[in-house]
């Protein structure tokens, strides 16, 4: 796809937007990393202060694919750090959205991949392995499911059923 721009998709179409096919995620996010246009299909994550889960997708291919991780909100601990960060660009993932805290900015920041998070915590998270993969989640009042597509820049994130050709 060419680089369009969010706002140019929203334009091109109101119809998507009604009947809820294309969504906006709420303005919630800091952006990080080297890549602020980003897109591709989702794949879904749901944890809780809990990074295991996360590594583990980032340490498969990720052919264009953007994680999309709730991490329920939380701003007490970092659930994604930059060596995963690191795995996921040299994976090939277009981008990571956590709906969550990272941390290792600066590392983050020199990666050629976007992410996007609500804010940087310096604590780690545990390492229990608990969450639910491909499933549908919940982020800024979104409805998000596995297989839709992300649409990022820095006006915003957007969410799709079924990739746009503008």
């Amino acid at each position: 796809m060419a680089l369009v721009t969010t706002a140019e998709v929203c334009d091109a179409n109101p119809q998507l937007i009604v009947s809820g096919e294309l969504r906006a995620l709420q303005p919630i996010f800091q952006i990080y990393g080297r890549r602020q246009v980003f897109s591709g299909p989702i794949v879904t994550l749901k944890v809780f202060e809990d990074n295991v889960l996360i590594r583990e997708f980032l340490e498969e291919k990720g052919n264009g694919r953007v994680l999309v991780v709730d991490g329920g909100g939380s701003l007490r601990c970092a659930i994604l750090g930059g060596n995963p960060v690191v795995q996921a660009q040299n994976n090939g993932w277009a981008g990571i959205v956590v709906n969550g805290c990272i941390r290792d900015v600066d590392e983050i920041n020199g990666c050629d991949i976007g992410v996007r998070a609500l804010a940087s915590h310096p604590m780690k998270a545990n390492k229990k392995g608990i969450g639910e993969k491909h499933v549908p989640i919940t982020i800024g009042g979104t409805r998000i499911s596995d297989g839709e597509w992300l649409y990022a820049d820095t006006d915003g994130i957007l969410i799709s059923r079924a990739e746009l050709s503008v």
